[in-house]
């Protein structure tokens, strides 16, 4: 009996471990019919450059490749599924390396899929024009402004546009393996071994995280107001039509923030995005005036006196010394 759907999987250097874990292990409950992960009802196989080659996760596991872009035979897969790495702008440089596995995989019609930060890949490899991307929230501001003619869907899980699929990562990676599975298996195989893996129920592609909110007290107005804070961290708007947006007077929004962190929305705001910069002076070779307009504080000057004045090091210092914050993210806010 041959499979119902095939998968190449591409584990980037510096991949997460959890949405490739989580992926694989989708496909292995659904692929038999007892638990014995027999490729049955759908195949996969680990690809690499190179057959044999040994690829690093975030975490320091290292994963061995099965096949080589060379080798494969393409024609028994259906989806080439990318696993990007932690580093958005590592994972960006590595385009040169893998522009031609990634054109072999859609000269023979296979739908590319990209987790984590694979879509900065995909992007630079001009590979996303005329398509959508669901990109993780703390890296949608780098994707904009490094690429800002492909629209994004910031509310989205996952998002499956022609033969382009993308998921923001993390856990989410197993409802987009159940997603696949149920358009060529059918809906009951790719249930499959949820209950095994104590995955309750399947997410809507479109649901909020309720993680990034938890914190904040059950104030809807609270609640929404801190989403789109996130959502738009890099941009001109302001407080005042942030409350507008979320249907309060600026006066009530500042209430709400006072009553829950004991400062006005404006200075929640800014922490936001001082310690989103924070996070990115570790995590990326971009020079200050970059990471400026993605924070929305385009005069990297004045951004650098904010950093000093949070932080008692300048943004350089900072970066030099390699070292995270002292102190967690404000209540309401989660770091990946």
């Amino acid at each position: 009996m041959a499979p119902d759907v095939g998968f190449l999987l591409l584990p980037l250097p510096g991949f997460a471990l959890l949405p490739f874990g989580g992926f694989l292990d989708k496909l292995r409950f659904s692929a038999d019919d007892e638990d014995n992960s027999r490729q049955r009802h759908c195949r996969w196989r680990i690809l690499g450059l190179t057959e044999g080659e040994t690829v690093t996760a975030s975490c320091g596991v290292q994963v061995l490749t099965q096949a080589g872009a060379r080798e494969v035979d393409w024609s028994r897969y259906q989806y080439l599924v990318i696993f990007g790495g932690r580093e958005a702008e590592s994972t960006r440089r590595l385009a040169p390396r893998y522009r031609g596995l990634l054109r072999l995989a859609r000269a023979h019609g296979l739908s590319l899929a990209s987790i984590d930060n694979a879509c900065f890949l995909l992007a630079e490899a001009g590979l996303l024009a005329g398509h959508r991307v669901a990109v993780h929230w703390r890296h949608a501001r780098e994707f904009a402004t490094a690429f800002a003619d492909i629209p994004m869907a910031r509310d989205r899980l996952y998002l499956l546009d022609g033969r382009r699929i993308s998921c923001a990562g993390g856990t989410a990676a197993i409802e987009l393996a159940t997603e696949l599975l149920a358009r060529h298996c059918g809906r009951e195989r790719a249930l499959k071994g949820l209950a095994d893996m104590l995955v309750d129920e399947t997410r809507d592609r479109g649901h909020r995280l309720r993680s990034l909110t938890a914190e904040a007290g059950t104030d809807r107005h609270l609640v929404c107001a801190l989403a789109l804070m996130r959502q738009y961290l890099g941009s001109a708007m302001t407080v005042a039509a942030l409350a507008e947006e979320v249907g309060v007077g600026r006066r009530q929004l500042d209430r709400l923030f006072v009553a829950r962190f004991g400062h006005p929305a404006r200075a929640h705001w800014q922490e936001l995005r001082l310690r989103h910069l924070a996070w990115r002076l570790l995590h990326s070779p971009l020079p200050l005036a970059r990471l400026a307009e993605e924070v929305g504080m385009g005069d990297a000057n004045h951004l650098a006196r904010r950093f000093k004045d949070r932080f008692g090091l300048t943004p350089a210092r900072y970066r030099r010394q390699k070292t995270p914050p002292a102190t967690g993210y404000p209540a309401g806010d989660a770091s990946s």
